[in-house]
């Protein structure tokens, strides 16, 4: 984990949407588990090229302005109320007047992890991804969670993590153990492979996993792993792994397994199928 991964805040995205009141709720959750600071984010892109003066198109922005900055009033209460358990974070509200893909993605640079909410409570509804988080998780050079309306932003459910051996999937592997530890619940480590086009055995599988654990069990003594190997399409292995899961993690652009994760068939099959949140890694350049 970075040394100054306490110095990063949970960004969470937020709209005039219900569904960005579910990635609130998770954002508030995870920053007061890790002790971080908590920003919110509404941007407003520009209703016109030209420059805003005294007329209908600079009324209509001084509007969305307006309904921007009551959404954020309402999200920081939102986010105080879902931490009453426990001591809230820091909480910090922004106004940016940018399209919100650009915004989001740009702050995944320095964030600890960007939030941000999908329409709709089933996978079918998820078909329809907003724009907005699909291009996030397209873009966004950082971690960016999704999460997925009707569900709890912390419970007794494991979190699952997909291994494929890349870079990216070490740092998802570290981000998983840490959040199993924080939120104590058990870690499922998930390795998948497809026999078309990978030589790969299972004992090979079996050696991968076991190497890429053996990094994290000494740092998380107390996270109670368990393993799945099995052959098999790497997204439908994992979203079986992660039906009962509270946060699905996996390495974006991954070399084995998950390859494009962010723009591939893989990546898009979990971010529109997960019922739970799913945290898409990708290293910082």
């Amino acid at each position: 984990m970075p040394a100054n991964s306490l110095d990063r805040p949970i960004v969470v995205g937020v709209d005039a949407s219900e569904s960005a009141l579910h990635a609130v709720r998770w954002g508030a959750v995870d920053a007061a588990l890790r002790g971080a600071a908590l920003h919110l984010v509404f941007a407003v892109p520009a209703v016109a090229d030209a420059p805003l003066d005294e007329t209908p198109v600079r009324m209509l922005h001084d509007r969305l302005r307006d309904t921007a900055q009551s959404a954020l009033d309402s999200a920081a209460q939102i986010a105080r109320e879902a931490v009453t358990d426990r001591p809230a974070p820091e909480i910090r509200t922004f106004l940016v007047d940018a399209p919100a893909v650009t915004v989001l993605s740009g702050l995944a640079e320095t964030a600890y992890y960007v939030v941000v909410g999908v329409r709709g409570m089933s996978a079918y509804h998820r078909s329809l991804l907003g724009s907005v988080s699909t291009g996030v998780a397209r873009h966004a050079q950082g971690p960016v969670v999704v999460v997925p309306g009707g569900v709890q932003a912390i419970s007794d459910r494991p979190v699952v993590v997909g291994v494929d051996g890349s870079a990216h999937s070490v740092r998802a592997l570290e981000i998983a153990f840490d959040e199993a530890s924080r939120r104590g619940v058990p870690l499922i480590a998930v390795q998948a492979w497809e026999v078309s086009g990978d030589t790969r055995t299972y004992g090979d599988s079996v050696a991968l996993l076991t190497g890429m654990l053996e990094r994290n069990t000494a740092a998380y003594p107390g996270v109670d792993v368990k393993t799945l190997v099995m052959e098999g399409r790497p997204a439908r292995v994992l979203l079986d792994a992660a039906a009962d899961a509270q946060l699905l993690v996996v390495g974006s652009h991954g070399t084995r397994g998950y390859p494009g994760m962010a723009l591939g068939s893989t990546g898009h099959a979990l971010l529109h199928g997960s019922e739970c949140p799913i945290a898409l890694v990708r290293l910082r350049n």
